[in-house]
């Protein structure tokens, strides 16, 4: 039994796992977290009986062919209460009688495109072709050398040669805007509905993979959403004997000596063995430590990190609204501005056929809003107007969906707007950012698990790898502690 103690600064989807595997491997873990929950960005609320999903839409590696799904059941994330659901289409846009559906299989994607927009035929073949090529390519779990596990995660030669493929339209897919892709569309239909795929400001490659991935069977929604997910997984910890203090923010983490000695948390000092920082890494260097870090991947984090940012809208509707598909895409013929941007669009998720999300006979509805808005709702908040501009922003958006869906007008029961200054105030994330965005002709970065010129001090999270998301959370909350075990000549048990 190794006694030494790890203190996890975060509760997030990362800092779980890095405490599940810590503890497994026979460290004393306490994991200190801010909020009164776990999950993180990774999260879900309740208004009035209505269940707000705020964090997870799919899941990457809910599809029990890739080893990053044993990795979250390892975890205990995924686990017989959270059985996985395939929404499929997995949008549906409709603009009048119209109606055009995004489905998973490309046959059948193909087909719907091409009967809707025969005018696009290069262009749906091209995407056909780019999404097939991409099919095989996932997350790759890779141990780093010399550690010790009971458990080794290699890929082996067969899984990489089928990725290999890829090689032949990677570069010019990362040099292309996801904008400038879809543009090659004509049918504006089709337009309106591959762009609520993901944020904008996004590479062309980005949009790809995700179709592929959603293609290739994988991307479910575990019931209950991020909030269960995140419980199963606080709940795993603390059954091997882990510790969580909810209400703990970290102010500072303590170096003495070139080692970490512990953390100060409400002003009281909790000594340590090892830290695993999980809290967003771009925040965590600029507010964690005095003096602060001095490594080359610190300063090239601050250079080059560019933030998704997102306006979260939430309605509870006194109506059932199953008869609308789980999401819906609805074209606009004005922009709906909300945050400083303007938006083609509406993505609404309609979680009236989930069970446990809304009383009786009612519903919920959420819409995500992505880009650049941060700055704009900081100045709201410094100024005292940012109250009644999310109030505005409800109504417009209330409005506006009624003229879609008749049955909202007059029906919302209660309704929640967050904005990246929430995920701020919540989560402690930078900018109130919950990914970072891969923009056309970057190159994927990745940053260290552990500090150089620090001993016992590690991170995890979404900055670790671009653009993050779920999958790199767990990913490097794992990879946090393979370093751990290493550095300690421990054996790590998954």
């Amino acid at each position: 039994m190794n006694e030494k103690n790890v203190i996890i600064v975060g509760a997030g989807i990362a800092g779980l796992a890095a405490a599940v595997y810590a503890q497994k491997s026979g460290f004393k873990v306490t994991i200190l977290e801010k909020h009164i929950i776990p999950g993180g960005l990774s999260t879900s609320w309740s208004r009035k009986g209505y269940l707000f999903e705020g964090g997870m839409h799919w899941l990457t590696g809910s599809s029990e062919k890739l080893m990053i799904n044993k990795v979250w059941k390892e975890v205990g994330a995924l686990k017989e209460n959270n059985p996985i659901f395939y929404k499929d289409p997995v949008y549906t846009l409709i603009n009048g009688d119209k109606k055009i559906c995004f489905y998973r299989d490309l046959d059948k994607l193909k087909e719907e495109f091409l009967r809707h927009a025969p005018e696009d035929k290069k262009a749906i073949n091209r995407l056909y072709k780019d999404a097939k090529i991409f099919l095989p390519v996932h997350i790759v779990i890779d141990d780093i050398r010399g550690l010790k596990s009971d458990s080794p995660k290699h890929p082996s030669s067969t899984e990489l040669l089928k990725m290999a493929p890829v090689l032949t339209r990677y570069l010019a897919l990362n040099n292309m805007s996801y904008e400038d892709y879809i543009q090659q569309f004509k049918n504006k239909d089709l337009q309106h509905l591959l762009r609520s795929t993901i944020g904008e400001r996004y590479n062309a490659l980005s949009f790809i993979y995700t179709v592929a991935s959603f293609a290739s069977g994988d991307c479910g929604y575990p019931e209950g959403g991020s909030l269960r997910m995140a419980k199963n997984m606080a709940e795993t910890f603390q059954a091997l004997g882990g510790v969580i203090k909810y209400h703990s923010p970290v102010e500072k983490v303590v170096i003495e000596n070139g080692k970490t000695s512990g953390v100060i948390s409400k002003g009281e000092f909790i000594a340590a063995d090892a830290v695993i920082v999980t809290q967003d890494t771009r925040k965590a260097i600029d507010t964690l430590f005095q003096p602060a870090l001095d490594e080359k991947w610190v300063h090239k984090m601050r250079r080059v990190i560019v933030t998704e940012q997102n306006m979260f809208i939430g309605l509870g509707v006194k109506a059932d609204l199953s008869k609308y598909p789980r999401g819906i895409v609805f074209p606009l013929e004005k922009p709906f501005k909300a945050g400083g941007l303007e938006f083609k669009e509406l993505r609404i998720n309609n979680y009236a056929l989930y069970d446990k999300y809304a009383p009786e006979g009612c519903s919920s509805v959420t819409c995500l809003l992505l880009g650049k808005s941060y700055d704009y709702w900081k100045a709201l908040k410094e100024d005292g107007s940012y109250k009644q501009k999310k109030q505005e922003l409800a109504e417009e958006f209330i409005s506006i969906l009624s003229e879609f869906m008749p049955e909202i007008k007059d029906n919302v029961e209660v309704f929640d707007v967050a904005t990246p200054v929430t995920y701020e105030r919540y989560c402690g994330s930078y900018e109130g950012s919950w990914m970072s965005v891969w923009a056309p002709k970057d190159s994927q970065y990745f940053f260290p698990s552990k500090a150089g010129s620090v001993k016992g001090l590690y991170f995890a999270g979404q900055r670790t790898m671009m653009p993050g998301g779920l999958p790199t959370t767990v990913y490097a909350g794992r990879k946090a502690v393979e370093y751990l075990c290493r550095d300690n000549k421990t054996m790590m048990h998954n």
